[in-house]
């Protein structure tokens, strides 16, 4: 079960000691000891803010891409995942069931530079057997927030 700290951060990260010991009825000084250690362990490993790239301005270009792997002897696909997920175009990397190996989530600033990654990068390491890309066309909801839509557009009436 996720530490009632770290379900607070991950709704709202800028949330102080004060506020985190305010919501949760304990001593301020017990919640910052609490993320020290959940900062040097690893169970939290960074904060970001959950933007909405159209709303940003952000004209970037974000693809999914599903990579299938031939498993390593004695590594499976421990050292594949890790080397790909260095790369700094890829956000985030996962280890998947199902179909594909590895869901890899690349950010570029054209179609043309997530395609130059996938073709010149990704599908050059001995071990990657395929990969199937999946642009992302648009923002609904990330990391739990629904992203702000437009007010329902309005239809016109249906004339005979």
């Amino acid at each position: 079960m996720t530490d009632p700290i770290i379900k607070q951060l991950q709704r709202n990260s800028k949330l102080s000691t004060t506020d985190l010991a305010d919501l949760l009825g304990r001593d301020e000084k017990e919640i910052a000891e609490q993320i020290a250690t959940f900062e040097k362990d690893g169970a939290i490993l960074g904060y970001h803010a959950v933007v909405d790239p159209e709303r940003a301005g952000d004209m970037g270009v974000t693809a999914l891409i599903e990579v299938k792997l031939t498993p390593e002897r004695g590594g499976g696909f421990d050292r594949l995942a890790q080397r790909i997920a260095k790369f700094d175009s890829v956000s985030s990397c996962y280890l998947m069931s199902g179909g594909y190996d590895l869901a890899v989530v690349v950010s570029g600033e054209t179609l043309r530079e997530v395609a130059s990654f996938v073709s010149e990068k990704l599908s050059t390491i001995e071990g990657v057997v395929s990969t199937a890309t999946h642009f992302q066309l648009k923002v609904y909801k990330q990391s739990g927030f629904l992203a702000q839509t437009e007010s329902e557009p309005t239809r016109l009436a249906v004339a005979p």
